[in-house]
């Protein structure tokens, strides 16, 4: 059979090759061994040879029944680890506060707030009215929406601006296509079903109208419609479509509810679109006027906006890689007359302004941590919030409250639970609301430091290291090292419950802060982008080799892990240095990248042609096919290795894990561990119950700790 797709030839063959086990393994357990099906492509003058292109359709009984096989043999080969699972679970559950309450947040007369109760999977939405003292309204109990369905993810969850009404989407499957509900607050009863649609909404001023976002054939957000309540959702305008695949659409209320914004986001391009909003009690549309481009999209230009009293401040990267600050007024937008505000430093990344009527909150990121810079409007001063450790993570939370003169953000380090603080932004008071309790911890006993490894072409990559106090640098310690790398995200030493678990049993716990993150800034994350991709790699063993030489461990006692785009370093770099590791865990990996990037129906594919390259171009398609995981498997011994997988992921498909092990488990030339777990009701997150996913953390640190052959106890 010849299909013609895209300019490239694709032809499909059927192997003589049937066979379903292979040689047993050093367990004794023979492992499943997936049918092969040949599948040519045609393309640059190359035929590539894809042995399991049939695993993609999971609407078979082959596919579903091979991931079975395979979730039954990785049963089997962890089945001696069973009850060290049960105790990391009781363990790890045992060190949270299961009945908790969140900090109440006061938006007009009403106190909203969250909290968890002993035994539920999910979070109880509730607020009290006039005050803290009033009776509690349970308005949104998850755990409720949650049952019967093996897999739940609440997408938004939006109060009217009359607190008379509530708008979520929920999820039940993991392919985060949500169905959007309008319902009474009082009654529950039910106003308005849309269903499949993307997560976000937003009311306009009047709690008459719902914004929401629709997807595509090839699930990109690509369109905003607007619902009036009452209506049938049938008939709902489209505000704004977005015509290009590769971009995202994106709504946004300023916080003074004054405009609503509409973003086209690419991967390194941004369009914002405006316009001025009916304010309460005004008799009109929602939208005044049409929406209008604030500037027209320029390829390469990035930038965000933000208002505050007449002004448009406008965070952007135009000949600022690392962003400035320009500020307008709003009837003026033309870049001639901008002026500046914060101008650019190549040191300091900014992100952005969060504004109140009386500060402007600026977020940046310097020295690879996250920071708070405060300007008063009144008399231009500015000043920094100073953070109490030097080695730290930052987490914005929702300030909603424009006429507020104090600010929230979550802080914590490796040896630091989550602190919620309020800072007073007049009187430069740093306040500490409430302090997550961790059963059982003692901080003074842990320690972090940051190192630095040396890439090879000498770049310094940051290192974040936690371990327990006394260890010795005796190359013997077991050590878990994390990475990930991709589209500019940050991974910050935050505080983690969890890996306590790992501490507390003699384990170094490490971060590799790798370029094609953005820990230092724009030009981090360019630098291990598209045809710099590799240096994504290099960094991350340059990492492994610096703990290496530097007696924190070896290559006997040396884990990776890493998920999705991480998932792909894990693949990349264990086909480069297998010597180098004695474990990798791949969570929903993105391995198959050739394949994946050649399908542009694949969700997400045309979007980050910006991120990865686009294929059809030979340059591009020479430099994936250089790293590709994938097609870079070959026959050598292999470190014991766990893929991870979700039936439901959107975004990086079952297919794509399950095709990786699949060749490996054909190509490997050891008899160390290979398994595939594949969670059959899930997508991209995994569990999303806060139990179950303590479970299916427990099974990966089993899983590391047997690798490495330590104790399970």
């Amino acid at each position: 059979m010849t299909i013609e797709k895209g300019g490239n030839q694709i032809v499909y063959k059927m192997s003589v090759f049937t066979g379903h086990m292979a040689k047993a393994d050093a367990t004794s357990i023979a492992p499943p061994v997936a049918k092969q099906e040949i599948k040519k492509t045609e393309i640059h003058g190359m035929v590539l040879e894809d042995p399991y292109f049939w695993l993609r359709n999971k609407e078979t009984d082959d596919v579903i029944q091979y991931l079975k096989e395979e979730n039954k043999y990785a049963e089997k080969i962890m089945e001696d680890t069973k009850e060290f699972q049960e105790k990391l679970y009781l363990e790890m559950k045992g060190r949270i506060k299961e009945t908790d309450e969140s900090v109440p947040i006061k938006i007009d007369d009403y106190y909203y707030y969250t909290r968890t109760e002993e035994g539920k999977n999910y979070v109880i939405h509730c607020r009290k009215h006039g005050s803290l003292d009033a009776l509690e309204e349970i308005y949104f109990d998850e755990n409720k929406y949650a049952e019967g369905h093996e897999y739940f993810r609440l997408g938004s969850l939006r109060i009217s601006p009359d607190h008379k009404l509530m708008a979520y989407t929920i999820d039940t499957n993991g392919y985060e296509t949500y169905d959007l509900y309008i319902a009474e607050i009082a009654t529950e009863e039910i106003r308005g079903k849309i269903p499949e649609v993307a997560g976000n909404t937003e009311w306009d001023n009047n709690s008459t109208h719902l914004f929401y976002i629709i997807l595509d054939k090839i699930h990109r957000p690509y369109a905003i419609k607007l619902h009036r309540l009452g209506d049938d959702p049938g008939t709902d305008k489209i505000v704004f479509e977005e015509p290009d695949e590769e971009f995202l659409v994106t709504m946004t209320k300023t916080k003074d509810d004054k405009y609503f914004f509409v973003s086209s986001l690419a991967s390194d391009t941004t369009e914002v679109r405006y316009s001025l909003l009916a304010q309460k009690g005004e008799d009109k549309s929602p939208l005044l006027h049409d929406l209008k481009p604030f500037i027209p999209r320029k390829e390469g230009i990035e930038y965000q906006l933000a208002h505050h009293e007449g002004f448009f401040y406008v965070t952007i990267n135009e000949n600022a890689v690392n962003f400035k600050i320009m500020r307008t007024r709003v009837e003026d937008t033309d870049p001639n007359n901008w002026e500046e505000f914060i101008p650019h430093d190549p040191n300091v990344r900014l992100f952005g302004v969060d504004t109140f009527k009386n500060f402007l909150a600026i977020l940046k990121r310097e020295n690879g941590f996250m920071g708070i810079t405060i300007h008063n409007v009144h008399t231009g001063e500015a000043h920094d919030i100073e953070m109490p450790e030097p080695i730290y993570a930052l987490g914005f939370m929702s300030n909603p409250n424009y006429d507020s003169e104090k600010i929230r953000f979550r802080f914590s380090s490796p040896v630091t639970p989550p602190i919620t603080f309020e800072y007073d932004m007049a009187k430069k008071q740093l306040e500490n609301l409430k302090q997550d309790e961790i059963k059982g911890f003692d901080p003074s006993q842990y320690m972090t430091v940051r190192e630095f490894a040396v890439a090879e072409d000498g770049t310094k990559i940051p290192i974040s290291i936690a371990f327990k106090k006394g260890i010795e640098k005796d190359g013997t310690n077991p050590t878990l090292l994390y990475g990930y790398g991709s589209y500019g995200i940050s991974v910050d030493p935050s505080f983690s419950s969890t890996a306590i678990s790992l501490l507390e049993r003699g384990m170094i716990y490490a971060i590799a802060h790798i370029r094609g993150g953005g820990e230092l800034g724009k030009p981090w994350y360019e630098d291990g982008k598209l045809k710099k991709k590799m240096n994504t790699f290099t960094d991350f063993i340059a990492v492994a080799e610096h703990l290496i030489q530097n007696r924190y461990t070896s290559p006997n006692h040396l884990a990776i892990m890493g998920g999705s785009a991480g998932g792909l370093l894990m693949g990349a770099v264990t086909n480069m240095r297998p010597d180098l590791f004695k474990c990798v865990v791949a969570r929903v990996p993105f391995v198959d990248v050739i394949n994946t990037m050649l399908d542009a129906s694949i969700p997400l594919t045309t979007f980050e042609y910006k991120e990865w390259g686009n294929p059809n171009e030979k340059d591009y398609f020479d430099y994936m096919m250089s790293y590709s995981p994938y097609d870079n498997i070959k026959q050598q011994d292999y470190p014991h290795i766990l893929v991870t997988a979700g039936l439901n992921d959107p975004r990086v498909h079952y297919w794509e894990p399950a095709k990786f092990v699949a060749k490996l488990r054909a190509m490997k030339t050891d008899h160390n561990m290979l398994l595939l777990k594949t969670n059959m009701g899930a997508g991209h997150a995994g569990a999303s119950g806060r139990y179950d996913y303590l479970r299916e953390l427990a099974y990966i640190y089993a899983f590391i700790l047997k690798a490495l052959g330590l104790s399970l106890r």
